[in-house]
């Protein structure tokens, strides 16, 4: 007969059946199981309420509790659990106005800001910097974003000019310090300096410097793409005599980074362009520039460009944004571009409005919808006027169901995929024959 087996044998021994040593539970693994029961709150989903009617009240008390934790846990000793926390708050200020929470706590938010780009590594550094640009997005142009500034401007900048800090947390800190003082622009003090800050950064790349191995030091060019949107983007709200200087500075070299091997520094660089010729055309209506034959040259050349060392993706998105370059240079034209968020409607017809758009966002990102219809300071920014107030009945019958945009996405794929099916039968074809 089969020997019985031994009930319970299993449970007494580990594997290899030797026993083991229980660790006690550390603070640090408290830290993350604290971060795994709250990671579903990171998800920007998690923030917008669908389904049966809750009650408003009670639903925004757990809301707040769960931005109260994550506050508390940008302190924490564990990195996993800051980074998840600021970006935790980071999805939450992106997908509600909460100008009220925010000003109670704002000191509390900027000093564990400020301790994690100072002490954090890279993505915590990048993750805290797009944090504070959020904060200072809710807060609009009032003494509390000068407030932030005042206090993180510094750290920003320090970290923006040293070669030693991670080129994504560089980027996130021009990005940020751009932005932040975009929004605070009582202090032209201030705007001179931030300008001149990013100027040294992105300059660097009109001379094409070479490391000490003699190679194109590539790996700041992301870097240097940042710093220069984020100065044009503070360059559309300088005085009309400090924009005659950065003209007289800068229009005669930008067109060197249109040669540059990275595609978005092309596009950045003809875009800026775009932009500084506008300007340039409002503050002098017979505005002339020397070499427009040789960069309308390059433009063209762009415009069409078909060099098989290149990427499609790229020669097509950068097809599509020379042309537009080269009707602002050439023609004084802009295609106007139609913005919907509700029931309004915005349009972008100059390159200002164009690049003020793009930037904020990139910031903010899905949200952004949602802040052109509610957030006051982006409605003054773009000229909107305030908010338009709709009660929950009308809100209901604009809303479309789940089943009707099931069935609206299934109708588009069945056709996208005929059209396609008999693209691909005249190519089998073609072969065939040939």
């Amino acid at each position: 007969m089969p020997k019985s087996k031994k009930r319970g044998s299993n449970h007494q021994r580990g594997a290899g059946g030797q026993q083991r040593n229980v660790q006690p539970f550390s603070d640090e693994d408290a830290s993350i199981e604290t971060m795994s029961h709250c990671s579903g709150f990171s998800d920007p989903a998690s923030f917008t309420e669908e389904g049966p009617e809750v009650d408003e009240e009670a639903t925004q008390e757990d809301f707040e509790y769960k931005l109260k934790g994550f506050i508390d846990l940008t302190l924490d000793k564990s990195v996993k659990t800051r980074q998840a926390a600021l970006e935790g708050l980071k999805n939450a200020l992106t997908s509600k106005i909460l100008y009220e929470f925010i000003l109670e706590r704002r000191m509390t938010l900027t000093d564990s800001i400020e301790r994690c780009i100072k002490k954090g590594k890279s993505d915590e550094q990048a993750a805290a910097a797009r944090l504070a640009c959020l904060l200072c997005v809710q807060l609009g142009s009032g003494i509390e974003s000068e407030e932030i500034l005042k206090t993180l401007g510094p750290v920003l900048k320090k970290i923006i000019c040293d070669g030693t800090a991670s080129i994504q947390a560089r980027q996130a800190c021009a990005t940020c310090l751009g932005v932040c003082c975009f929004i605070v622009t009582d202090d032209i003090t201030e705007l001179y300096s931030t300008m001149e800050c990013l100027e040294n950064i992105f300059t660097k790349s009109y001379q094409r410097e070479t490391d000490t191995n003699g190679i194109s030091s590539t790996h700041n060019t992301v870097l240097h793409i940042n710093a220069l949107l984020a100065w044009t983007l503070l360059l559309t709200i300088c005085p009309v005599s400090e924009v005659k200087k950065k003209l007289e500075m800068h229009l005669h070299k930008l067109p060197n980074l249109l040669s540059c091997d990275d595609v978005n520094m092309r596009i950045a660089a003809g875009e800026t362009l775009a932009l500084l010729f506008e300007l340039a055309r409002e503050t002098e209506a017979d505005f002339f520039y020397e070499d427009m034959e040789l960069l309308t040259q390059k433009l063209r050349a762009l415009a069409t460009d078909g060099n098989k060392h290149r990427a499609k993706v790229d020669k097509r998105k950068q097809r599509s944004a020379f042309r537009d370059v080269l009707r602002a240079v050439e023609e004084r034209d802009f295609p106007t571009e139609t913005i919907k968020f509700g029931p309004e409607r915005m349009y972008i017809d100059c390159w200002v409005k164009k690049q003020t758009y793009d930037t904020f966002k990139e910031i903010l990102g899905s949200g952004m919808q949602y802040h052109l219809q509610s957030n006051e300071f982006l409605r003054n920014v773009f000229e909107l006027g305030p908010p338009v107030m709709l009660d929950a009945a009308t809100l209901k019958t604009m809303k479309i169901s789940r089943f009707e945009r099931h069935l609206y996405n299934s109708a588009a794929f069945k056709a996208r995929t005929k059209a396609r099916s008999k693209c691909r039968d005249k190519r089998t074809d073609v072969g065939e024959f040939f």
